[in-house]
């Protein structure tokens, strides 16, 4: 793991209570481990990654929010979700590929909606040109997939409402 990737872990380890745990694993129904940090505390561990490794580029941010994601832990996917909407100016259309791996493996929509809303449709609204006809198409493709979860994804990203 990156020092980055190990300081997230850590620092959300250490902001966990079993009391929060227990309460957003119920909540969760189980699809995922959870810590136990607050979403305070996860934005707080975000932001103070962000201060202490001054110079993360794409690659490093894609990277790093992958590595986050890789374990299916909803802190560590929560903090890839606010690295993301942090730095969502220096991503590209196709970093929505990355996107929709997260998406079906979400377990959540405490974590699709996020990263629909907070995510795509400012990288949509962002694109010019045949960046935005490309990441216009993967979304179409979005819609008509047979993932329940990826089709609420593009509508929200798109504005649309969904049950």
């Amino acid at each position: 793991m990156s020092e980055a990737g190990e300081f997230v872990d850590y620092t959300l380890q250490m902001e966990s209570t079993w009391e929060k745990a227990a309460e957003a694993s119920e909540r969760l129904g189980g699809t995922l481990t959870v810590y136990g940090a607050s979403v305070g505390a996860v934005r707080g561990t975000v932001r103070d990654t962000l201060k202490r490794y001054k110079t993360l580029d794409h690659d490093d941010v894609t990277a790093l929010s992958s590595e986050l994601w890789a374990e299916p832990v909803f802190e560590r996917r929560l903090a890839a979700v606010v690295l993301l909407q942090t730095k969502v100016s220096v991503l590209v259309n196709t970093d929505l590929t990355r996107i929709e791996g997260f998406i079906r493996q979400s377990g959540t929509r405490e974590l699709v909606d996020p990263l629909a809303k907070d995510v795509v449709r400012p990288l949509m609204d962002r694109l010019e040109g045949l960046a935005k006809e490309r990441a216009e198409r993967v979304l179409e493709r979005w819609a008509a997939d047979p993932d329940a979860e990826l089709r609420h994804a593009a509508a929200l990203a798109v504005g649309a409402a969904t049950p």
